[in-house]
This record gives structure tokens, C-alpha cells and sequence, in this order.
């Protein structure tokens, strides 16, 4: 049986919203804090789609087993591959399973064996499904996964499995979503509308994530492109025994914010910068950026969304500054 279309395929995205939608014909799922995965099963082949249209199934053998098992050719799969560890999410060790040697591949698919959480179904019987509304590609979704159970202990359990997500039309469980299950590695809610048809790339689909802050050292920066202002602040936080440690970043700043910013930080550069700073490279780019150290004597206030390894997982962003704030006092106690 052949599919009604081929990888690659742009997945349909979210967009952020402050508060969880509420009213009929709303539905809620939990927010996967993990790779985005689109899986095509052609006869025998199973195909793994990242978000960035990239094959993902090289990294994942285990799981390329277990969707062969799990799905019926002639089926396409939205969903998201997570790494759980001891009940929890672990984003850090899902990136740790995206290696160029095929011997460490199998080691971790051994080691740290990643589940596949399904939530939408894009094609069945070798047809096209997207046009129809959600409500009806779930049906038949729940029906190919019948036998998946969707409960959230059971997506924290150890993998390989190929599973439904859980589901909820609730809004004061999705509220509880946001608000409790950080420590179980989730990074939020998708909210989407039973009606929707499922359209590749556009942002449609409403996501809520928990926002938190934390007072920071600036202890380096980044040029901007243009070389005359600063492109992102570099921000630290102290360990209980006094190491300042590289946290993330932030660098939401308008053009002549950043000239500013660069006038400010630089009577302060060359100071002793970060104990555990900054350094490796990119599994996906492989490029380093160079950073000017700076005095750690700057402290700001940044929002962030998730931590992942002991850092912010994405860019924070800037709130203010805290020149009433001593530095030592910026500890990693902190971070949630």
C-alpha cells in the first residue's frame, strides 16, 4: 500500500499564548519536551521525519522496531520522541542520542532507550487525512494505537514504546499541567480545536508554558552581526560553593538597545568571567562563538521557560536590570 504523499513534511506548529484557551470544541495535550517526529510507514519502511525535515530513524533504531510493530503500512503519525529517566523527561539525554558513530547509537538505544508519543494521525489506509477536522483523525488514531494506553505514567516509564498521548478537554487540568508537571520534564500544554484540519507549517495551534525568572551575573557578551553592539548577554549563576556558572543567554534587544548595552559592559570587560563557562559546539551546527569575558558585577533579571542540564533550554528574555541586587546573591538555588 503506498502513502498518499512522501517525507519530508513540515509539521503544523503552535503558537504562544499567556493562558489556556477555554470554551467548547478545545482539547489539551500535554507539551513533550523532545523531538518533534512525523513517522511515515511504507510497507515495510518506517521513516522518521524531524521538525527540520531531517531522517531522525538512524539515531533511534529501537524505535524504528517498535513503530514497525506498533503501526499498519499505509499510515503517516505526528508526534514527539522523549527520552524518560527515572519518571521524568530528560531533554539532555535525548540530545546526547544524536551521534554520527553507529556503535554509540546502539549503545544508548540500549542505555537510553527513547518512546514514541503519538498525537495525530496525517494519513490511514493510504489516504490523505489532513483535511478532516482533528476530531475524526484522533478517532482513528486511537483505533490503529488501541491497545497504547495514554496516561502519563505511563509515558515516564522506560522505553522503547510507541504510545498515545494523553488527552484532555478539561482546562482546569490543563491549568494543572502547566503549573505542576515541570519536575516530570514537561514543558507546558498544546491547545488545539477539535474542528481544525491539520495544515503543515502553520502555527495554529496554541501552546502555554510555565514562565519563570531568576536575577543573573552578566559575565560575558556577544557581539551583534554588525559588530557595533552587543548581540547577547551572557548570564551566571552561583554554585553553593561559589562557582559562577554559565546559565544561557538573552538577547531580545532593539538596535540601539544593543549600541547602549555595549557602552555599558564595556568598563567591565576582561574581569575573570564564568568558572564554568560557556564552550562545545552544536550537534547540529558545528561552529563555536567567541564571547568577551566580563566583571561579574552586572545583575539582571531574565524570564525562562524550561531549565535542561543545569541551563536555560532556550534564549531568556530580558526584564530589567537589579542594581540593587549583590551578585553573590544570583545562586543556582534559583533555577526550578
Amino acid at each position: 500500500m503506498s502513502l498518499p504523499f512522501s517525507p519530508p513534511l513540515k509539521p503544523m506548529l503552535a503558537k504562544s499564548e499567556p493562558g489556556v484557551p477555554r470554551g467548547p470544541g478545545w482539547r489539551y495535550e500535554p507539551k513533550w519536551d523532545g523531538f518533534r517526529a512525523i513517522v511515515f510507514r511504507d510497507g515495510d519502511d518506517v521513516h522518521i521525519g524531524s521538525r527540520g525535515e531531517r531522517p531522525l530513524h538512524r539515531y533511534f533504531p529501537e524505535l524504528v522496531e517498535a513503530l514497525r510493530k506498533a503501526l499498519p503500512a499505509g499510515v503517516v503519525t505526528d508526534g514527539e520522541i522523549v527520552v524518560p529517566v527515572e519518571g521524568r523527561i530528560a531533554f539532555d539525554s535525548l540530545q546526547l542520542r544524536i551521534h554520527p558513530a553507529d556503535s554509540r547509537v546502539r549503545m544508548l538505544a540500549e542505555e537510553i532507550p527513547a518512546t514514541y508519543v503519538a498525537f495525530d494521525l496525517l494519513a490511514g489506509d493510504g489516504r490523505d487525512l489532513r483535511p478532516e477536522p482533528l476530531a475524526d483523525r484522533w478517532a482513528r488514531l486511537t483505533k490503529v494505537l488501541r491497545k497504547r494506553p495514554s496516561t502519563l505514567e505511563r509515558v515516564l516509564e522506560r522505553g522503547p514504546a510507541v504510545l498515545l498521548t494523553p488527552l484532555s478537554r478539561d482546562p482546569e487540568q490543563a491549568e494543572r499541567w502547566v503549573a505542576e508537571l515541570e519536575a516530570a520534564g514537561l514543558d507546558g500544554v498544546v491547545a488545539k480545536r477539535e474542528d481544525q484540519p491539520y495544515r503543515p507549517g502553520r502555527r495554529e495551534w496554541v501552546k502555554v508554558k510555565r514562565k519563570m525568572t531568576a536575577d543573573c551575573v552578566v559575565a560575558g557578551y556577544r557581539l551583534s552581526k554588525t559588530g557595533d553592539g552587543v548581540g547577547s548577554l551572557l548570564l551566571g549563576l552561583y554554585e553553593p560553593d561559589g562557582t559562577l556558572r554559565f546559565v544561557g543567554f538573552t538577547s531580545s534587544f532593539r538596535a540601539k538597545e544593543r549600541r547602549d548595552l555595549l557602552a555599558l559592559v564595556k568598563p567591565h570587560e576582561g574581569g575573570g568571567g564564568f568558572d564554568l563557562g560557556p564552550g562545545g559546539v552544536s550537534r547540529w551546527r558545528q561552529e563555536e562563538h567567541e564571547f568577551v569575558s566580563l566583571d561579574p558585577v552586572l545583575v539582571c533579571e531574565v524570564a525562562y521557560d524550561h531549565v535542561t542540564a543545569g541551563r536555560f533550554r532556550h534564549g531568556s528574555t530580558f526584564i530589567r536590570w537589579r542594581d540593587d541586587k549583590p551578585p553573590a546573591e544570583c545562586t543556582t538555588d534559583q533555577m526550578v
